[in-house]
Parts: structure tokens; C-alpha cells; sequence
């Protein structure tokens, strides 16, 4: 661009020149290159901060590493690498067997505690009735004993302190129902929700061992593909962070993070209009927007350690600040594999008639993309 503003006022100084016969001489020509040299320098620096430019634009993607929930060996894999996937469609089969054997052993316990569970419940029924029965006879020797005092003369001292002897009975028999009664109920209430506690138990436990039964099936955990594939039906599945079977890569819009100087921060903001080249398309600009600014630079971040921070970790002062651009319309680049670079302008709105010459610049470097010399 520099080559082109001094042609350009190379050009219009000839033409003044001829025009109106302007002599050569040491005051004229020294008086053109200078002012040529001012007028394109302004112009050019104008350019520089007000419209920035950065070679360094990549664009950026989400991965997501598929770690198993089981540890099990892996039978099947129905999902093509770098084929498109649905949200929930299975990708990777694991060996489920022992999940399903289980899932039966505790299914076969849990209808074995809900038979325990329904004797509890006849012994609550049965402790009842019994408590019906030693109220009943308590209240009948009560009865009993008030005719016999009532009526003291017509009885014997005996037959009264023997009538007494019964109610006494009758009441033990009574608080003995009362403590069977409320031992079964304790049984079949002291539990969470109403529920027998090993009853209780036993469903979370089963609840779980289905949850890992149904994870021997990995699936797509959203719209997107598998890449780089490299598991095969034989290996060995761990739930092991470090250890993923695979690599699933989101289905997202695309989006770009530009490397800026420093410089232009004041010129970076939420909005601003931008245009991308991409390296492997020769001769096209796309249109672009500024997403955000990333708050932070990554070389000035401090992690706790043993080892204090000192003045080395400030040697390297040309830390670049992160922009993320969005495309407004991606499906030129659709055809492209994700991760592809490419080089960004972005126009502010301070002094914006000079970003024609941005622009200008940005289209010369899309043309040169068509040259290079590896061979």
C-alpha cells in the first residue's frame, strides 16, 4: 500500500508538474519528495491505529473429550470419524455385560425386600388386632371387678382380690401389645419417604447400576462428529480423564480470535465492523464483526506455586491482546476444515474515511495469497 500512495503521488506530481510547467530544481523536487514522504507517513500511521490489521487470526473450535462413565472393553463403534452426528446418537459400544448381571441381582433383591416389606405390614395389621383384643379384655375385666366392688357383700374378699390379679393381667397383656405394635411400626416407618429402608436402599443402588448400564453406550452429547478416531472394538475403556476414547468436536457457529498489538485497544470494541482473508481462499474478503475483547492477556496470568514471580516473567513486554471476530455469513468458508487461518482488519469509527485504505490493503494481500514458491 505504501508503494501505491508514493506511485500514486509520484503520478500526480508529474501531472502538476507538466501542467504547469514547474521548473526542477533543488527548491521544487526536494519540496515534492518531502511533502510526499509527510502526506503518505500521516496517512499511513492514520491507518495503522484507527483501523487496525493483524496477521495473526485462527479460527477456534470446541472439543469435547469423550471419557467413559464404566470401565468396560469396547464392541462397536457405529459412528463414522468425521461424520455428522444428531444430539444422543450412539458413537462408541461398550462391553455391558457385567452392568446387565448387575442390574438382575439387584432387581432380584429388591423383589425379595418387597416381600419383607409386605410381612411388615401384616405384623403392623396382626400387632393391631392383637392391641383391639388386649383392650377389650382389660375393659371386660374392669367391668368385672367394678360389679364385684360394687356389690362386696354378694362376693368373697378372694373373689375380689383374684378379679383384681385379672385386670392387672389384662393390662400387661395390654402395654405388651402396645410395645409389639409400635416395634412393627417403627419396622415399617422408620424409613425415608415412607419407605423401608433397605427397600430404600436397594432401588438406589439399582437406580445406579442402570445409570452405568446405560453409559456402556456413549453418545453424542450434541450436535457435531467424531475425529481422529483412533479407539478400536477390543480396547480397554477407562472413566479416566486423562484417558479419552475420543474426540468430539461441538457443532458451533464459527468464530475467530485475532491477535492485536497493544496499540490498538483503544480502536477494538464490542461492534466494531472487520474483514477477513483466509489463506486458502485467494482473492476474497468476508465480512465480519467484533464479538469482544478478551479482559485478559494469558502471559500476565500468576498460579500459586513454590516459586515466587521475579522480573523474568516481564521480560516479554509485546503481549498481544485477544479479539474475537464472528462472520456474518459462513458459508463461503463451510468447505473448509475448522481451524484455518487467516488475516483481519478491523474498522473503528475514529477517522473513517482513511479505512479505504485498509480495505485497499486487505484486498492486495487476499491477490497475493496466489503466490508462493514451495515446489
Amino acid at each position: 500500500m505504501d508503494a501505491l500512495l508514493l506511485l500514486t503521488y509520484a503520478a500526480i506530481c508529474i501531472f502538476i508538474f507538466k501542467v504547469f510547467r514547474i521548473p526542477l530544481n533543488k527548491w521544487t523536487v526536494p519540496t515534492a519528495i518531502l511533502g510526499g514522504v509527510v502526506l503518505v507517513g500521516t496517512l499511513v500511521l492514520l491507518m495503522n491505529y484507527n483501523h487496525p490489521f493483524t496477521h495473526k487470526v485462527r479460527q477456534v473450535y470446541v472439543v469435547t473429550p469423550i471419557v467413559p462413565e464404566v470401565k468396560a472393553r469396547v464392541m462397536d463403534i457405529p459412528a463414522p470419524a468425521n461424520t455428522p452426528l444428531k444430539q444422543g446418537e450412539p458413537m462408541i459400544v461398550l462391553d455391558n455385560t457385567r452392568y446387565q448381571a448387575r442390574v438382575a441381582q439387584l432387581e432380584a433383591q429388591l423383589a425379595d425386600m418387597g416381600q419383607v416389606a409386605a410381612s411388615n405390614v401384616a405384623s403392623v395389621s396382626e400387632a393391631r388386632a392383637r392391641v383391639v383384643q388386649a383392650t377389650a379384655k382389660r375393659d371386660q375385666a374392669l367391668r368385672t371387678l367394678r360389679r364385684y366392688e360394687g356389690a362386696a357383700s354378694a362376693f368373697s374378699q378372694q373373689q375380689i382380690d383374684t378379679q383384681r390379679n385379672k385386670v392387672a393381667a389384662s393390662n400387661a397383656d395390654l402395654d405388651a401389645a402396645r410395645a409389639a405394635l409400635a416395634k412393627a411400626e417403627t419396622q415399617l416407618t422408620g424409613s425415608v419417604d415412607g419407605q423401608d429402608p433397605a427397600v430404600a436402599a436397594i432401588e438406589a443402588q439399582l437406580d445406579e447400576a442402570r445409570f452405568d448400564l446405560e453409559n456402556t453406550v456413549l453418545r453424542a452429547p450434541r450436535d457435531g462428529f467424531l475425529t481422529q478416531l483412533a479407539v478400536r472394538p477390543g480396547m480397554m475403556a477407562v472413566p479416566f480423564p486423562l484417558r479419552p476414547v475420543a474426540n468430539f468436536v461441538n457443532q458451533e457457529e464459527r468464530r475467530f480470535v485475532a491477535a492485536f498489538r497493544q496499540q490498538s485497544l483503544l480502536r477494538l470494541k464490542s461492534g466494531y465492523e472487520a474483514e477477513l482473508t483466509f489463506t486458502s481462499l485467494p482473492g476474497e474478503v468476508f465480512s465480519a464483526k467484533v464479538v469482544e475483547v478478551l479482559p485478559t492477556i494469558a502471559e500476565a496470568q500468576l498460579a500459586a506455586g513454590q516459586q515466587l514471580i521475579g522480573g523474568e516473567a516481564f521480560r516479554r513486554m509485546d503481549n498481544e491482546a485477544l479479539v474475537v471476530l464472528e462472520m456474518d455469513e459462513s458459508a463461503g468458508i463451510e468447505d473448509l476444515p475448522l481451524g484455518v487461518s487467516a488475516q483481519a482488519a478491523v474498522y473503528s469509527d475514529h477517522v473513517h474515511h482513511v479505512s479505504i485504505m485498509r480495505k485497499i490493503l486487505l484486498r492486495m494481500l487476499s491477490w497475493q495469497h496466489y503466490l508462493y514458491l514451495d515446489h
